[in-house]
């Protein structure tokens, strides 16, 4: 009798003991923060707000968001990183990577705003259409490439005050008998004079024109390829960037184009994020970095 209770004793501490394996890979998430400098939160789809510190995992779902001048390093389980530059919103939409299943392989990030450098690990260097980055502007197939994407978002205002000047300019430049056109009036003629007082107006404001842009840089989608190669795919159409090239669109309408030089893309994190062996200092984080807690 005594025998059977010590098996039975240890069997259950050998499967708590399984329990909580499990739960501790299924804690570890897909990815680790390595390098912070800054706050770093991460939404989950129920709404709550974790800040993130050093070694914190990040999961599938979460939406993770730096602060102004801040910079973050995550490293997934495939070996690929993501760096985020201040005011970056980035969603970890999906991530599965099996070293045994290729056939599993995908990997789906949406760049809210800001930007990030993406840097390729084994599943994109084996499943080199099965890595996606969704913009507003465009969605960019990764292929096995390490690239920087700077999404920089358009005044909202601006654009709808340019285009109510525009439509009021253009009716006002109506004379006053065409103004007041009969209902009745069969469309051409009321469409024709509208045409007409709009030839010599200016268009609207595009994306690429409102002023105000950090840098001075124009609204839109940037990319800068360090090398491998990308594709950029919107309503305009599908370009292909190579090692080397700056890539540009100003709108998901706009057809991407190889931009000569770079047109003033800036990625510059703290130089311990460009060090695969951390710094002294980054081995013994602060104790404000060192917080994984739940914001209610």
């Amino acid at each position: 009798m005594t025998q059977l209770k010590k098996c039975t004793v240890i069997k259950s501490v050998l499967l708590l003991a399984v329990f909580f394996t499990a739960t501790a890979v299924q804690a570890a998430g897909v990815g680790t923060v390595t390098h912070l400098s800054g706050p770093l939160l991460a939404k989950k789809a129920n709404g709550t707000v974790r800040v993130l510190g050093m070694k914190s995992a990040v999961e599938a779902g979460d939406t993770l968001s730096t602060q102004s001048k801040g910079y973050a390093q995550i490293k997934f389980s495939d070996g690929s990183a993501l760096i985020l530059q201040p005011d970056t919103v980035l969603t970890i939409d999906q991530f599965s990577y099996d070293a045994a299943q290729p056939s599993s392989d995908n990997i789906a990030y949406t760049l809210v705003q800001g930007g990030v450098r993406s840097n390729a690990g084994a599943l994109s260097k084996r499943s080199k259409d099965s890595v996606q980055l969704v913009t507003p502007m465009a969605s960019i197939g990764m292929q096995a490439a390490n690239v920087v994407v700077q999404y920089i978002k358009p005044d909202q205002n601006a654009v709808a005050a340019a285009r109510a000047a525009y439509l009021l300019a253009s009716t006002a430049a109506l004379d006053g008998p065409m103004q007041t056109t009969r209902s009745d009036m069969p469309l051409p003629f009321v469409i024709q004079p509208l045409l007409l007082a709009q030839v010599n107006m200016p268009l609207p404001m595009t994306p690429s024109s409102v002023p105000g842009a950090p840098g001075g840089m124009a609204p839109g989608l940037y990319v800068q390829v360090i090398d491998g190669l990308i594709n950029l795919t919107n309503k305009g159409g599908t370009a292909n960037f190579s090692a080397g090239q700056f890539g540009y669109t100003a709108s998901f309408v706009t057809p991407p184009v190889v931009v000569p030089k770079n047109p003033g893309i800036q990625f510059n994190p703290p130089p311990v994020f460009n060090s695969s062996v951390p710094s002294s200092t980054a081995n013994t984080p602060a104790k404000s970095n060192a917080v994984d807690c739940e914001v209610r």
